[in-house]
């Protein structure tokens, strides 16, 4: 093979399979053709760049179509990393990461101001109310309907972490049954 001689059209001929060989060895589906493009565009800058003084043509061919191929899929791979990760972020966003277990499913707890539902309703709340001890009833206004964290009840009340945990665990206890009404379900 020798440029100066032949154009870039009989090289293509004698030297597509190189593109081929390259898919093939690197494992690569290649249903819309992009690696194939790939290899035909790392073809033409090899013969455009090719001095004859450094080496043999094919060899400057299989080189640059192999690491064009293997660029490719990298910057492939690493926008699907990327698309992942903000998928995730964002989903963390939406949901702010917290769920509850139902069973063997988990659902995400919604955010008040996505599910539209006003938590203050002074009966309901009353009547709940009714069913707690007082630390239970600091759990249910601070964490539920002031959206307190955890962390920052238990230096209000100068109690232990847990201690609170504790608390909503009990009201959770106790209030299930009323789950099923649909009335709670959004919160917990």
């Amino acid at each position: 093979m020798n440029k100066d001689n032949a154009t870039f059209e009989e090289i293509f001929k004698q030297n597509e399979r190189r593109i081929h060989y390259h898919i093939h060895k690197l494992n690569i589906r290649d249903p819309h053709q992009e690696f194939y493009t790939e290899g035909l565009v790392a073809m033409w800058n090899a013969y455009e760049k090719y001095q004859p003084d450094k080496g043999p043509m094919a060899t400057y061919f299989n080189y640059t179509i192999r690491n064009r191929m293997i660029d490719l899929m990298r910057k492939q791979n690493r926008e699907q990393e990327n698309g992942a990760s903000y998928k995730q972020e964002r989903k963390t966003q939406i949901d702010d990461g917290n769920y509850y277990l139902s069973g063997a499913f988990s659902y995400p707890i919604m955010k008040v101001a996505e599910t539209g539902v006003a938590l203050y309703d002074a009966e309901f709340w009353q009547e709940v109310r009714g069913q707690l001890t007082e630390n239970q009833w600091k759990w249910v206004r601070y964490f539920v309907i002031e959206d307190m964290p955890v962390k920052e009840i238990a230096e209000m009340e100068d109690v232990s972490v847990e201690a609170v945990k504790s608390w909503g665990k009990v009201v959770r206890r106790k209030l299930w049954g009323r789950v099923g009404d649909g009335e709670l379900e959004t919160v917990w």
